[in-house]
């Protein structure tokens, strides 16, 4: 009699994409099969998914230079928040300046920088500023903004938008629908430019301790469905929902005039006898090269919010190192600095207005450890418990702090002549010694 039939064993589940070799996977890449800006989400494993993407990257140019470093880095923090395709990570030396005492409370300020001497010299002027006493600051307002591109039929239609939104009543219930979408967003103001055909609404949002830029877009997109579907404007086309009238990331006399983000003012009073000893130079010549350069210099370069010595060089600084849009350096850098003889002449004035520093100390790179970290030395990392807003406007002013520090040094080394000798000392490395001549055999 015949053998009962034996049922044939399962056959074996296929490996998933994650338990095939680094080889097989990269073999995938190559044939097209495994996308390469997809690889942490089929991996599930993000530092794997870029030690692939180096190999893919290497086969695409023909080399993958091992100075760019890879290893013992947080990948997880990283993915869906602040960049794709990652094939490294470029490490900044950070070094701290201080102590700046703003508002009676000292800080030692990080700086993320490769340009030799900033450091040291942002550091003189702070030590200037809290041995004359330290400086005052104050945020006059706080406020991101977004300015969406809307098409109408006809001008007066794009003015008809215009009066309804500078209706009172009509402003409460839009500043209804944007705050809608958001626990922290609140809807400041709005002012409408028509051009022609086209209107921008610029929106002014208070966004807590986040720069804001995502929440305020979300609000303002909901404003922008409620007005084309329940305010009567169904024959609106958006074009945009930034119409370069924000202005985020250009330089724009609007932001100049009007702020965006923090809009910060510090002063010191910085005494004859530090501007003497530690500045190395007199308040008179101070004074007369600040209005040489920084106010006349500067107007006629048609400068816009450029009435400074180098605060983007201290903004730039700072904001790399606790996690800011290092692209909003380009308007957060506006300022004007004011030098003015103060007690009889005898003592140094010296004030920056900077009216858009857009900072934040939640979102953004501030959520990866060493930015996180330098925030937390400057004691403003995450949300304010007490004051929504609180720690953004505190590192507003840190930051303004920094710059008027910077200030302060730059113009003493140029009033005295000193700026080619310390940047020769602390911008350049010495030149290598020659190598010893070959011995001669004179045998």
């Amino acid at each position: 009699m015949a053998d009962a039939c034996v049922p044939a064993p399962p056959e074996k589940a296929a490996p998933s994409v994650a338990e095939l070799s680094d080889d097989e996977i990269f073999a995938q890449i190559v044939a097209g099969k495994l996308k390469e800006h997809a690889l942490e989400a089929t991996l599930g494993d993000c530092a794997r998914a870029t030690r692939l993407r180096r190999r893919w990257l290497e086969k695409e140019v023909g080399t993958m230079p091992e100075g760019l470093p890879h290893e013992g880095f947080d990948y997880e923090s990283v993915l869906g928040a602040c960049a794709e395709m990652v094939v490294g990570y470029v490490p900044l030396p950070v070094g701290v300046a201080g102590p700046l005492t703003v508002n009676g409370k000292a800080y030692q300020v990080p700086m993320a920088t490769v340009e030799g001497c900033l450091i040291a010299s942002a550091r003189r002027g702070m030590k200037a500023i809290t041995s004359s006493g330290g400086a005052q600051a104050a945020v006059l307002k706080q406020g991101m903004t977004r300015a969406p591109v809307i098409f109408f039929p006809s001008a007066m239609r794009a003015a008809a938008l215009k009066s309804w939104i500078e209706e009172p009543e009509n402003f409460a219930t839009m500043k209804g629908w944007f705050e809608s979408t958001s626990r922290f967003a609140k809807l400041k103001s709005c002012a409408v430019t028509v051009a022609g055909l086209h209107a921008y609404p610029r929106f002014v949002c208070f966004t807590g301790d986040a720069m804001g830029m995502n929440m305020v877009s979300k609000g303002v997109n909901n404003v922008l469905e409620q007005l084309e579907q329940h305010a009567g404007f169904d024959d609106m086309r958006v074009l945009g929902l930034s119409g370069n009238m924000c202005c985020d990331k250009k330089p724009a006399a609007i932001n100049w005039v009007e702020g965006r983000g923090c809009s910060v003012v510090v002063e010191a009073t910085i005494t004859g006898k530090v501007v003497r000893e530690t500045l190395k130079t007199t308040v008179e010549a101070m004074i007369e090269l600040n209005t040489a350069k920084n106010l006349v210099g500067s107007a006629m370069a048609g400068a816009v919010g450029g009435f400074n010595a180098h605060a983007a060089n201290i903004v730039a600084a700072v904001f790399i190192a606790t996690g800011q849009d290092a692209a909003q350096v380009v308007e957060s850098a506006n300022c004007i600095t004011l030098l003015a003889a103060a007690n009889g002449g005898e003592d140094l004035h010296i004030s920056c207005t900077m009216p858009s520093i857009e900072v934040g100390t939640v979102g953004g790179g501030t959520i990866l450890k060493p930015q996180r970290a330098c925030l937390e030395l400057l004691g403003v990392a995450g949300a304010a418990k007490d004051e929504p807003g609180a720690h953004a406007r505190a590192l507003a002013m840190v930051v303004a702090g920094a710059v008027l520090a910077g200030e302060l040094s730059l113009l003493a080394a140029l009033s005295a002549g000193h700026l080619m000798k310390a940047h020769m000392a602390l911008n350049r490395k010495p030149a290598a010694a020659p190598a010893p001549a070959p011995a001669v055999n004179v045998e």
